[in-house]
């Protein structure tokens, strides 16, 4: 794939599987950091089979572009927003996701003062859970960073990507292919991990933060608080 002529600094791409209720507070979130940084930006909504309101909420924004797409699955629909996108970033959020106030700033200048960079990402914030869940996902945010660290930095042999907060290049995305599809949900992130780690630098950093619901969350199970994304030399985390 050709990478597009374009003056449209960052894309944002949204996946959304009946979302009606939680989209319109990510996409004013969204839009307002874009009015605020004056920013040029463009917002693309991934209407993924959805049996509710979602396609017409969002387009009920007039600066929001709406990408429908059929088959059901997240990387279907990433995979379907970053095709239609034209940014020479790709910042790819959760519909649930609400962007904190100097998220696209950080962003932005991340990739501008760095040009090795391909991928940044952080950690989510649920903005629902109790505050004891809350605390658990914020120490465990830490030793994902640590292990993110060593595992790039020191041993390079992979990287940690948060699947509902990260921006890529679309060069890198250019270059590995895009989003694997064989993959229906769980390990999209850790997959994209693997593969960009042996293409550049990824940097996952605690300040890039990023609110979202902890609605889906079974708290029992080790991936609600530890980011998907996580490769070792021997497989999976």
């Amino acid at each position: 794939m050709t990478e597009p002529e374009t003056k449209i600094v960052i894309s944002f791409v949204i996946p959304a599987y009946n979302e009606e209720k939680s989209l319109p507070g990510c996409l004013k979130s969204i839009l307002d950091e874009i009015k605020k940084e004056q920013i040029s930006a463009e917002v693309l909504v991934v209407n993924n089979a959805s049996t509710d309101a979602t396609g017409q909420v969002a387009r009920s924004f007039s600066n929001v572009i709406v990408v429908d797409e059929p088959k059901k699955g997240i990387t279907f629909a990433r995979q379907a927003g970053y095709m239609a996108s034209r940014g020479r970033l790709v910042a790819n959020i959760d519909a649930d996701n609400h962007v904190p106030a100097g998220w696209l700033k950080k962003a932005v200048a991340a990739f501008d003062q760095d040009p090795g960079l391909i991928c940044l990402s952080g950690p989510l914030v649920y903005y629902d859970l109790s505050r004891l869940k809350r605390a658990v996902v914020w120490f465990y945010s830490r030793v994902v960073f640590l292990v993110h660290t060593f595992n790039h930095y020191v041993f390079r042999i992979g990287a940690v990507v948060q699947g509902g907060n990260f921006v890529a290049t679309r060069q890198a995305l250019n270059a590995i292919g895009g989003f694997d599809t064989r993959i229906k949900f769980y390990g999209e992130d850790t997959d994209l991990a693997r593969r960009f780690s042996s293409l550049g630098k990824v940097k996952f950093s605690l300040k890039f933060f990023m609110y979202s619901s902890g609605r889906r969350l079974a708290f029992k199970a080790w991936r609600v608080i530890l980011p998907a994304g996580v490769w070792l030399k021997k497989g999976w985390l």
